[in-house]
C-alpha cells in the first residue's frame, strides 16, 4: 500500500469515523473515499487540499511520511495540530501567555520544569502555569521565553543561567554558527551553536561552546521548537580568557621548561658499552 493510502486509513480508524463519517463531512462520495484509501484512485488537488484539512496534518506529511512508522508520542502531536513532519517554512502555532494588557508574557522555564516541558510545550494548560515576566527591553512585536540551562557545555556561559529565545518560525531561517534553544522529545531542552543542514540533509548540526563536548545531530522531524538566542542572566562571574599576549608567553616557558628537562634527562644518562670477561 502506498504511504498516502495507509496514512489516510490510518488517521481516520485513530479518530474512530467510518469512511461514511469522512465522506459526508468532506462532502464526498464513500466509494471515492475507498477508492482512495484502497488506491484505486488517486486524489487530485482539492482532494488533498480537503483531507489535509480535515486532518489538520500536511499534504507533504500525508505524501511523503509514513505514519505507521512513527512513535505514539509523535502520533499524538500531530493529531494535536503540531505538525512537525515537514522541512521548516510552516508557520507554527505556539502555547503562550498575555497579560491583562494583552501584551505578550516572558515564560520562564527552570531546570525543575525542562521535562515537565518537553511533553507539555504544546499545552496552554501546561504554559499559563509557568513563571512569567516582562523585560522593557525586548520588542514588543516578537516572542520571547527564558530558560534556565543545566551542564557546563556552553561554557563560559555556566551552569545554571537563564537564557532567553525568540520563537523561530520558519527553520530555514536558521543561521549558521549563531546560538539557539533546540527542543526535541528526545533530549528536550539544549542550547547550542546551530548549522542549518534543512535544505540539504534534513538536519540540524549541533555544536557546544566547549570544545570537551564534540558535534552531533538531530534530525528536523524530532525537533519540536527552536528559540534564537538573545541574551542570557547568570549570578556567576564567567572565567576570565587568557589573553593572547599572556597564551604566547605561557606556551613558550613551556616548551623552554621542556628542553631543560630533555638536557637534564640527558646529561644523566650513563653511558654503558658491553665488555668481554675473557
Amino acid at each position: 500500500m502506498n504511504i498516502f493510502a495507509s496514512n489516510i486509513k490510518l488517521l481516520r480508524k485513530r479518530r474512530g469515523r467510518t469512511q461514511d463519517d469522512v465522506a459526508f463531512a468532506l462532502d464526498m462520495k464513500r466509494s471515492t473515499l475507498s477508492g482512495y484509501e484502497n488506491e484505486v484512485a488517486q486524489p487530485g488537488i482539492e482532494a488533498l487540499l480537503q483531507l489535509s484539512n480535515y486532518y489538520g496534518v500536511s499534504v507533504d506529511t500525508l505524501l511523503k511520511i509514513d505514519l505507521s512508522g512513527l512513535r505514539e508520542s509523535e502520533l499524538s502531536q500531530l493529531e494535536k495540530g503540531y505538525d512537525v513532519f515537514i522541512t521548516g517554512s510552516k508557520i507554527r502555532v505556539l502555547a503562550t501567555t498575555v497579560d491583562s494588557g494583552n501584551n505578550e508574557n516572558v515564560e520562564l522555564v527552570n531546570q525543575k520544569a525542562s521535562a515537565g516541558y518537553r511533553t507539555g510545550f504544546a499545552d496552554p494548560e501546561y504554559i499559563k502555569v509557568l513563571p512569567t515576566f516582562h523585560m522593557p527591553f525586548l520588542s514588543k512585536e516578537k516572542k520571547y521565553r527564558t530558560f534556565q540551562i543545566n551542564g557546563d557545555s556552553m561554557l563560559p556561559i555556566p551552569d545554571g543561567s537563564w537564557v532567553t529565545g525568540e520563537f523561530v518560525q520558519n527553520w530555514n531561517l536558521i543561521r549558521d554558527g549563531q546560538p539557539y534553544i533546540i527542543l526535541t522529545l528526545n533530549d528536550g531542552i539544549m542550547f547550542k551553536v546551530v548549522y542549518n543542514l534543512i535544505r540539504t540533509e534534513s538536519r540540524l548540526s549541533l555544536h557546544s561552546l566547549n570544545p570537551l563536548y564534540e558535534p552531533y545531530d538531530v534530525e528536523i522531524k524530532d525537533v519540536r521548537e527552536v528559540w534564537k538566542f538573545v541574551h542570557y542572566i547568570s549570578s556567576a562571574m564567567p572565567e576570565p580568557n587568557l589573553p593572547k599576549e599572556d597564551l604566547t608567553a605561557t606556551v613558550a616557558a613551556l616548551k623552554k621548561d621542556m628542553e631543560k628537562l630533555k638536557k637534564q634527562v640527558a646529561s644523566s644518562t650513563v653511558l654503558r658499552l658491553p665488555f668481554n670477561d675473557e
